[in-house]
């Protein structure tokens, strides 16, 4: 919002390379927020070393791993925006057509601007302590972690 702002948001394209977008609601959530192009390089990263340990079907190739994932994504995203009646990824983009549930108003507005919150939640300091205790326990030192580390996420082998 700050290149909104400063009234320069439409001379700059924005491309975002994380390694946290992975399912279609971040990519929707990204493309939202008006992230023109998406790397999402570890979850490229994860189905390659899946394909490579052999965890993926043996008559696909490792670029048909990535083209299927990307033609997923793409098809996922043309729902969600077929859902709100939106026909072209510009309209889609940076239409923040979003409720924001659970996190704090004043952040809301300084890093969403724009965007309706009606249920309150966290804020900075909250977030900022969760990563910093994510971070910990992830790269901490102490060797029990490494054996007893949650595996956390939403999904997960049975």
């Amino acid at each position: 919002h700050h290149l909104i702002r400063k009234g320069l948001r439409t001379s700059v394209g924005l491309v975002v390379e994380s390694g946290e977008p992975r399912e279609v609601h971040h990519f929707c959530c990204l493309a939202g927020y008006g992230a023109e192009a998406i790397n999402p390089y570890l979850a490229f990263d994860t189905l390659l070393d899946m394909h490579k340990r052999g965890e993926l079907p043996e008559e696909v190739d490792a670029y048909e791993v990535v083209s299927r994932y990307i033609k997923s994504i793409g098809k996922g995203i043309l729902k969600v925006m077929s859902k709100m009646g939106i026909s072209t990824y510009q309209s889609y983009c940076g239409a923040q057509i979003f409720d924001a549930i659970g996190l704090k108003s004043d952040f809301v507005e300084k890093y969403f601007t724009g965007t309706a919150t009606l249920i309150e939640g966290v804020g900075l300091d909250e977030i900022a302590a969760e990563t910093l205790s994510r971070h910990a326990d992830a790269f901490g030192s102490d060797p029990v972690l490494r054996n007893i580390l949650e595996v956390g996420g939403e999904y997960m082998f049975r």
